[in-house]
């Protein structure tokens, strides 16, 4: 977190994983123009490297897709998701380098303008045979391009959470006209059957892991209760494991319920930074702290320590017969609830 914006924040983990990510890249780049060179003798070095960098563009961004649901489906994921925006960014400059060279070298020397060009390519809109695949490449430069320049924290206060949020849910719209962009251009032109191996198992890849990232966000539907009014039994006590929490669904609304120093406090499982799943983070030095970029909260009020300012909406919790039950209706973000005490756990220092 930051209380004021800044160009970027490097850490030394982040300047680690830039440089793998970097070296990556170039690797990649490297081992597809030498390949090709010896296994495609007529092709340019021009041509190598814009299929280099359409291909790894392509390959970054089904990565990108594919980190969201396998940090849901296991933590070990979760430097990753930290880490996204960087590969995003990343992406959206190797994506940006393949279609200047696409430009320069097709469309570049005519009468027209380049972009222009693009527009108007030969192909018939009619029918798949023959369809213009240069202009679903563009639009969807262009889709991510606007990702990578809002990409900052800046945009994502000034443009609210939820706008930011349909701005860059954006990317998988960029990410289907890539794949109608290589099918229908690459692949049609060269039927090359690595080509369209590749293409065939990255789509298989990125839905069968949002299938199964989906199939287990559905575990929480058994706990959901819609319309409730009054306090609801969620779970035992012993349910909720030490300074972690458990995800339920109450009235539409999903609430983490926090264990932590003999006490539950139940907030919105929603961070007010990315929506990242508060319930799926644990509690470090008495904050609960989001598993996506680190923010943090008191249990207790759902607010931020200061000088920060972020809030959750928070619950009213108690403890029955061994049993939380929690009130599903919200209380306004920031309102401060008293933990239910876990019997048979002596007090702790008082909440703050």
């Amino acid at each position: 977190m930051a209380v004021s914006y800044k160009a970027v924040g490097w850490n030394r983990q982040k300047r680690i994983y830039d440089g793998v990510v970097l070296a990556g890249v170039l690797s990649y780049l490297g081992l597809f123009v030498g390949s090709g060179i010896v296994l495609d003798a007529q092709a340019t070095l021009e041509t190598l490297l814009i299929r280099g960098l359409g291909t790894c563009a392509f390959l970054l961004l089904t990565i990108i897709l594919s980190i969201g649901p396998l940090a849901r489906l296991d933590d070990r994921f979760l430097p990753l998701l930290y880490n996204r925006r960087h590969l995003g960014v990343t992406m959206s400059v190797v994506a940006l380098a393949h279609g200047v060279l696409s430009l320069v070298q097709f469309h570049a020397f005519g009468d027209l303008n380049p972009l222009v060009s693009v527009l108007v390519s030969p192909g018939r809109w009619e029918g798949v045979a023959g369809f213009p695949f240069q202009p679903l490449g563009l639009a969807a430069l262009v889709i991510l391009l606007l990702m990578a320049a809002t990409s900052h924290d800046f945009w994502l206060a000034n443009l609210t959470a939820p706008t930011w949020k349909r701005l860059h849910m954006l990317v998988y719209v960029a990410w289907a006209l890539l794949v109608l962009h290589v099918a229908l251009g690459a692949l049609y032109g060269e039927r090359h059957p690595a080509l369209v191996a590749v293409l065939a198992v990255a789509v298989a890849w990125v839905l069968l892991v949002h299938g199964a990232g989906a199939l287990r966000e559905r575990r929480l539907d058994p706990d959901s209760v819609p319309g409730a009014r009054d306090f609801v039994r969620v779970c035992p006590v012993d349910a909720i494991p030490e300074n972690r929490a458990r995800i339920v669904s109450l009235s539409g609304e999903r609430v983490a319920l926090f264990r932590y120093d003999g006490k539950v406090s139940a907030i919105s499982n929603v961070c007010q930074h990315q929506n990242g799943p508060l319930g799926e983070g644990c509690v470090l030095d008495g904050l609960v702290t989001c598993p996506w970029h680190g923010y943090q909260y008191r249990p207790h009020d759902g607010t931020s320590p200061p000088p920060y300012a972020e809030k959750v909406p928070t619950f009213r919790v108690r403890i029955v017969d061994g049993v939380v039950e929690v009130h599903p209706r919200p209380l306004p973000a920031g309102t401060p609830v008293e933990p239910a005490r876990i019997p048979g756990h002596p007090p702790t220092e008082a909440t703050p």
